[in-house]
């Protein structure tokens, strides 16, 4: 087994989220109401790290649901909340997902799902996703009360995996993850799955592509055995 860990964004890097999209446009009759409730329960997360707030995934995505209905001045009852929460544990990944992972765990890499999601969640979703056999552990943020990018989180993941920062490397298609984890001391590599923008304030990583077997041929060719 390589020394260096691989770790997995799950949410949009490893599992596609436009199957959400008929539900919400149902729910709301609007084109973008999932991109809105995404982007502002990441937010949210944001500001519960940035505040101090405990929490966690399954709450804030609650009331973000709550956020978004108020918004476009809607009611939702409780039977759509339930179905549109529910399709969350139903994701089928990237298509570009089970050879790059085949080919990391050939060549003697561990990987790990990594998540704001809880523990129960993120294994349902893997196991729905027909991808469990591909992962290794999962490890969810979930017992730190708080989310990534904060400190905590990366911080955590090192010390239940038991390994050393530099040992980890996140696989991520949002940039303020991969600083984050960057900015904490582990590697990481981009995957333009949403935008190719990349905020030029971040650390940015040297393993970028907008294709999962791009960036594991990168990985592979990167790693130097200690």
């Amino acid at each position: 087994m390589n020394s260096e860990i691989i770790l997995f964004d799950i949410n949009e890097t490893v599992l596609d989220l436009s199957s959400l999209k008929p539900g919400f446009i149902t729910a709301f009759s609007q084109q973008d109401a999932l991109s809105l409730w995404f982007s502002r329960l990441l937010h949210t997360s944001t500001v519960c790290i940035a505040t101090g707030v405990r929490s966690d995934f399954a709450t804030l995505a609650a009331i973000t649901l709550d956020n978004v209905a108020t918004y476009y001045k809607v009611t939702l009852s409780d039977k759509q909340r339930t179905e549109l929460l529910k399709g969350f544990a139903n994701l089928q990944a990237h298509s570009d997902i089970k050879p790059a992972l085949s080919k990391l765990k050939q060549h003697g890499f561990k990987t790990v799902a990594f998540s704001n999601s809880s523990s129960a969640l993120i294994n349902q979703q893997i196991a729905q996703a027909d991808l469990a056999e591909y992962f290794d552990e999962v490890v969810s943020v979930e017992s730190t009360g708080s989310f990534k990018p904060d400190a905590t989180v990366y911080q955590f993941v090192g010390q239940q995996l038991g390994v050393a920062k530099e040992n980890l490397r996140l696989v991520a298609t949002h940039d303020w993850d991969t600083h984050g984890a960057m900015s904490q001391g582990l590697k990481a590599a981009y995957i333009a799955r949403t935008a190719a923008f990349y905020n030029p304030l971040y650390l940015k990583p040297e393993i970028q592509g907008d294709n999962m077997l791009e960036i594991v041929e990168q990985i592979i060719s990167a790693y130097k055995p200690a």
